[in-house]
């Protein structure tokens, strides 16, 4: 591959994220701005003078006129699906923002579209925006569980709350905080990331308790606060809890083994390592207080370069454009997408549920809460930010 080939890339759907996405792409190494897509059509001209590019107000024009090579996926969460199956079945590679769909079931359909389409298209690349991955402190504490620093695992505690959001964000689209237009609140427009690492570092529980509060918070009628249960095959229990309402809020992973415990708060990483097996310990100490021997240990890892969103584009055009290089996310969003779905099921039914997800269930109740909607949404746009970097979290 020729070190000065670009992936021309169309952004769809350029709002606050997609916006984003194409100051990421006016400044790429390895890919540009092809076009722009929306069907705001003030909002489409805006973008494209911006960056010198044409604009489209439909993605089915902008298919068959452009004929971009590569897309960038940034509408509200239902329009995720057809639109990626069309761009896949046309051999486009598609990068979506998550979460990859509304439901299991239409990330589904978006899996099968994508095999169906490598038949003809075999180099053809399908990835999502799970930029969370590329920070280093998340990728320490992978590094950390695949190398069995832990020892079995005992019990998960991620207390991620610093997602706040005020009622202007909320009216801001006419899409947003609805069943019909987002598919659902905190646990499928922030918390996505977050069920994304959890999958990544645990894999998915075999029974999920989910408690979801509607609306409590904010004017909206989808998920402000959620608590959830998870139970998994190894006997690991995990908890999960999250808010758009709490102000100052806290970002905080507990992770527990028989060889102590890792704990991530506030940008720091560190390790109480203990001297040997609290399991062991539980049953060859003779005395009845004794507590394992432990030190508390900083765990280092790398000041952040080039992690975020950039680093999902370049590594899905480098892998668009031959090079080899591994996609940050693929096919694995559907795994976040199932357990933020499963928490929402549980609530809705009162009781726990076992994965894989009734799917077939889940959709249908949600496509029954967009039917009998009766919520009256208020709209107040505002213009999108230039700077993301606060709605994400990141710990410098």
């Amino acid at each position: 591959m020729d070190e000065n080939t670009k992936l021309d890339v169309a952004v769809i759907g350029v709002g606050v994220m997609g916006s984003s996405h194409a100051r990421d792409l006016a400044g790429m190494a390895n890919a540009r701005l092809a076009a722009v897509c929306d069907i705001d059509p003030e909002r489409a001209q805006q973008v494209a003078a911006q960056f010198g590019v044409p604009f489209f107000l439909d993605y089915q024009e902008l298919l068959a006129r452009a004929r971009p090579p590569a897309v960038v996926i940034a509408t509200p969460h239902y329009d995720h699906t057809p639109i990626s199956i069309a761009c896949l079945e046309l051999g486009v590679h598609v990068l979506v923002e998550k979460p990859l769909a509304a439901h299991v079931n239409d990330g589904k359909k978006m899996i099968a579209a994508y095999e169906k389409a490598r038949q003809e298209y075999p180099r053809l690349v399908f990835g999502i925006m799970f930029q969370q991955r590329t920070w280093s402190y998340w990728r320490k504490v992978k590094e950390l569980l695949e190398a069995g620093a832990l020892g079995r695992l005992v019990r998960a505690t991620w207390i991620i709350t610093d997602w706040f959001r005020t009622q202007a964000y909320y009216d801001n689209g006419g899409w947003r905080a609805t069943w019909k237009g987002e598919g659902g609140g905190v646990l499928l427009n922030q918390c996505p990331h977050n069920l994304d690492l959890y999958q990544w570092f645990f894999g998915l529980p075999r029974r999920v308790t989910g408690f979801a509060a509607i609306g409590k918070y904010h004017n909206i009628e989808v998920e402000d606060e959620v608590t959830a249960f998870f139970e998994h095959e190894n006997g690991m229990l995990g908890h999960f809890v999250t808010t758009t309402a709490e102000s100052p809020g806290t970002n905080r992973l507990e992770i527990v083994g028989e060889n102590g415990r890792l704990l991530f708060e506030n940008g720091k990483l560190s390790f109480g390592r203990n001297a040997g097996s609290m399991l062991e310990f539980i049953h060859t100490s003779p005395a009845p207080f004794d507590k394992v021997e432990w030190k508390e240990e900083d765990v280092p890892f790398e000041p952040e370069t080039s992690a975020g969103h950039s680093r999902v584009i370049q590594a899905f055009a480098a892998a668009a454009l031959g090079g080899g290089d591994p996609l940050i996310a693929a096919l694995e969003g559907v795994r976040s997408l199932e357990l933020g779905n499963a928490i929402m099921h549980s609530s809705f039914l009162g009781h726990t549920v076992e994965l894989p997800l009734e799917a077939d269930a889940y959709e249908a109740r949600l496509l029954e809460l967009a039917r009998t909607s009766r919520f009256n949404k208020l709209v107040r746009p505002i213009p999108p930010p230039d700077d993301l970097s606060a709605s994400f979290g990141i710990h410098r």
